[in-house]
């Protein structure tokens, strides 16, 4: 025998009631996922040390201008010869010093007449000085003056002066993160804390930026590291 027509209406009707209310706190449950998921804080947190310059390099640029050709080649060995044996006599060995090919500029070459510079030729090079012997290097640069005693006129400027270098970043850059996190965290945690919310797991975490900066003009070869990381936190109620 079939069950009567008003109580298959009435179990349908019951069975659509407990749909919905079944949907309806799943529902209720993935919007309050949702609310607790989608709070959360960004902060920066950085971390900064101060280092010693490994790496020296020196380029010292000089010019030697004339009208005769072999006389400025001349010229251009000779002072090239004189920076080479300040630095061999401060120390430094042969693999340390570098020679660039020398630049021949004709200047009368596209001049006429009085527009002609006095100077016909104008032959130049760059000796440079890369090292990782730091004091023994800013030690030559303060009697950088004899080179000068000696009649070689370095081009002032053109090649930007010494640059001292830290080469050793990978070395530190761990612990530097590490320290730039754990700061970026004490800040979320205040923020929580002002907020009345506790602080979640990370959502989202970028290491930022690592600079590396002189720490004052008077001393180039002392570096400031720097490294600023930014981190997003959940929050939860």
């Amino acid at each position: 025998m079939s069950p009567p027509p008003n109580f298959r209406t009435v179990a349908a009707a019951a069975l659509v009631a407990i749909g919905l209310l079944g949907a309806g706190w799943f529902a209720a449950q993935g919007m309050a996922k949702l609310r607790t998921d989608d709070r959360f804080v960004t902060v920066k947190g950085s971390a900064e040390r101060v280092v010693e310059a490994d790496l020296v390099v020196w380029p010292m640029s000089q010019t030697v201008g004339g009208d005769a050709l072999a006389a400025v080649q001349s010229g251009l060995d000779a002072n090239t010869a004189t920076i080479r044996q300040f630095l061999t006599t401060a120390g430094f060995g042969d693999d340390e010093i570098v020679v660039s090919p020398p630049r021949l500029e004709d200047r009368w070459a596209y001049a006429y007449g009085d527009s002609r510079p006095p100077e016909r030729y104008r032959y130049s090079n760059t000796v440079t000085l890369r090292t990782g012997r730091v004091a023994e290097a800013m030690a030559a640069l303060r009697r950088s003056g004899d080179i000068v005693a000696q009649g070689v006129m370095l081009n002032a400027g053109e090649e930007g002066g010494p640059q001292f270098e830290f080469t050793r970043l990978n070395d530190i850059k761990p612990e530097l993160i590490a320290e730039a996190t754990a700061n970026a965290r004490v800040s979320a945690e205040q923020f929580a804390k002002d907020s009345g919310a506790r602080l979640g797991g990370i959502r989202s975490a970028n290491q930022g930026v690592i600079s590396i900066s002189d720490r004052d003009r008077g001393s180039p070869h002392v570096k400031t590291v720097r490294v600023v990381t930014t981190v997003e936190y959940f929050l939860r109620d």
